[in-house]
């Protein structure tokens, strides 16, 4: 797992605005003014929280006209899911355990976790 790449994620995932745009966003693409109906701040606002967003990879922009439209990157999107679930979760190859460790038993057996 790249850690930097999953904290940069996380980080844009911080603000509970930005997790309301990409709640918005999982029923569809959605233009800039479509979004801010549902917010109480300015374009630039949502400008910035949207860049916020397209750098951290979890969302995309088409442009058609002089209308942006937004998009959850799905590929992105799905790859969170997996690292967060590989996170939290116990396995065998834990980070926690070493090589000696891991060869006797697994890591939820040495460690005590659940």
């Amino acid at each position: 797992m790249n850690y930097e790449a999953y904290a940069q994620i996380m980080k844009a995932l911080s603000d509970p605005k930005r997790i309301k745009i990409l709640d918005m966003l999982s029923c569809g693409d959605m233009c800039a003014c479509d979004i801010l109906e549902h917010f109480d701040f300015t374009q630039p606002t949502l400008s910035h929280h949207i860049k916020v967003l397209v750098n951290a990879g979890l969302v995309t922009t088409k442009k058609e006209g002089t209308w942006h439209y937004y998009s959850i990157n799905d590929t992105a999107a799905n790859q969170l899911i997996k690292d967060t679930i590989t996170l939290l979760s116990a396995k065998d190859d834990c980070i926690c355990v070493t090589k000696e460790q891991k060869e006797g038993a697994n890591c939820n057996e040495k460690t005590g976790a659940l």
